[in-house]
């Protein structure tokens, strides 16, 4: 992490710190960037309201029950051993979440996005279309995140569901500012740490005045997205995502 790099982040008032969610790399330099910047606060991707208010409830003071009070096996998230540098670092942060519960995503994909974020859901901006073009890109993207094993139809509710993800990290984000006056450090993945469709969009149109800088992290040079800065470490070897789709229509 160059001193540039630094001096870049300590201007803003919200950090964007994008992750490949598997990648201890990634989550080595999160752990770095905290330690040096000593944000006021932090928010999670990976974490809801309720489990982040057990950590500020004093969750850390019994780490061997820790996993199973903030519920990380039940989101699903890559091994926690992977995350507790980041955790380590920022213990004595104010902790927000900004995590979609499972159900409020099922409600986008059957009512959409607004009914699905509540009220605000307007000043977001969460009743506008996306630009046609980018639209297609997302499916696109979704359609390859899934190994292209989607009914073509779920591909708009799986983008929205994206865009409900970025709207509840940046008012968590918001709030978080609010109440400690930052600066704020957001860990989350790529996608929603890209500047051009992920949670700056939102954060641009409900607090233009913030300063957002968002960080990438790719993998042997690869990352989607526009970032204000990307650093790069080494591929991850993990097992063909698409192995389990394969094997289903095997069966």
């Amino acid at each position: 992490m160059t001193d540039d790099l630094v001096n870049r982040m300590r201007q803003a008032d919200v950090i964007l710190l994008g992750e490949i969610h598997d990648n201890p790399d990634h989550h080595m330099l999160q752990a770095e960037i905290i330690e040096t910047l000593q944000p006021s606060a932090i928010v999670w991707e990976m974490l809801t309201d309720e489990t982040a208010a057990r950590i500020n409830a004093g969750a850390l003071d019994n780490p061997a029950n820790f996993e199973a009070v903030i519920e990380w096996a039940k989101a699903h998230w890559p091994n926690f051993d992977l995350y507790r540098p980041v955790l380590v670092a920022a213990e004595d942060l104010q902790q927000y979440g900004g995590l979609v519960p499972r159900a409020a995503a099922s409600k986008a994909m059957e009512l959409g996005i607004g009914p699905a974020f509540g009220a605000g859901s307007g000043e977001y901006g969460l009743g506008i279309r996306l630009d046609p073009a980018q639209q297609s890109v997302r499916e696109a993207h979704q359609q390859e995140a899934h190994c292209n094993a989607m009914p073509p139809e779920l591909l708009p509710k799986m983008v929205d569901v994206q865009r409900l993800r970025d709207a509840t990290l940046a008012k968590a984000t918001i709030r978080a500012f609010d109440d400690t006056g930052g600066p704020i450090v957001v860990v989350t993945g790529n996608g929603h740490a890209r500047k051009d469709w992920g949670v700056s969009v939102y954060l641009k149109r409900v607090q233009p005045a913030l300063r957002v800088f968002s960080l990438g992290q790719s993998e042997d040079g690869s990352v989607r997205g526009i970032f204000d800065a990307v650093v790069d470490s080494p591929a991850v070897e993990r097992p063909d995502p698409c192995a389990a789709f394969e094997k289903q229509e095997s069966e």
